[in-house]
């Protein structure tokens, strides 16, 4: 059997760790491939570990297909779509997908939005309504929704995919590093990020800690709001009417002790 690996495609799996390829493989050996592998033409859509393990162990397995895709955009939104609703999907692989979603369904509408409408639409019913394309995911908050995240984690695994370099992709991963952290590390140099990386979580965790507080130090102070400088205005005068008061009444305690004296004298 001719089955292709779109490399493409394979990449919107996230990697199994050690331990979940190993109990992979143990169910396989023991129990063989139950679920068949889901192919487009000869394309492998899914079951991309059990078939390398299936052929590692000369392990038998099925074949299903599914003719409903008609280009392979069709085939990543099917497949973002599965792994999206899987719980066992990182959330930074859940950001990646949907982002990629995004860009997919937005080249899309793009596409048909220049393409010239067909001549039989405009001269058999000319008046007849045009039926609305599904928008594409404008904001960064339809993007969270859809990654099961909050929208400053979509901003923050862009600034990743922008800057970060591939070791550094790989350390947010696996999880040995925060998208929040990794994010702050991405503005690095390239030099830095590579060096933060090789010496391990602590590292990573300090150079992600040095940006912030330098991002801290380089903040203008606030300005106390408008309201707040009028309140504080207006105590300034009570005390001040408070301290005329007083000293009103201490200058009229003082003219009586004097004249108490003067008529004991």
């Amino acid at each position: 059997m001719n089955i292709t690996i779109n490399e493409e495609l394979r990449s919107f799996i996230d990697p199994l760790t050690a331990n979940e390829y190993a109990a992979l493989e143990r169910s396989l050996l023991a129990e063989g491939c139950r679920d068949a592998l889901v192919l487009w033409n000869d394309v492998l859509i899914d079951g991309h570990n059990r078939y390398e393990i299936c052929q590692k162990h000369k392990i038998e397995f099925k074949t299903v297909q599914n003719a409903t895709f008609a280009t392979l955009d069709d085939v990543m939104l099917w497949m973002i779509d599965n792994h999206l609703a899987r719980r066992s999907v990182s959330d930074y692989q859940r950001g990646v997908l949907a982002l990629r979603k995004k860009d997919i369904v937005a080249a899309r509408v793009a596409q048909r939005a220049a393409e010239p409408e067909p001549k039989s639409a405009t001269q058999d019913a000319p008046d007849a309504p045009k039926v609305p394309e599904s928008p594409p995911w404008n904001t960064r908050e339809d993007v969270a929704k859809a990654a099961r995240v909050s929208s400053n984690t979509i901003s923050q695994i862009e600034r990743i995919q922008k800057a970060a370099t591939p070791q550094l992709v790989e350390a947010v991963r696996s999880g040995t590093i925060s998208i929040n952290a990794a994010a702050n590390v991405a503005s690095l140099p390239e030099s830095v990020q590579i060096a933060a990386v090789a010496g391990g979580r602590k590292e990573l965790q300090q150079a992600a800690r040095q940006v912030r507080e330098q991002k801290a130090s380089n903040r203008p102070p606030k300005e106390a709001p408008a309201d707040a400088e009028t309140e504080l205005r207006a105590q300034v005068s009570t005390l001040r009417g408070k301290v005329d008061a007083l000293s009103a009444e201490n200058q009229a305690l003082r003219e009586r002790l004097a004249a108490l004296g003067d008529s004991g004298a």
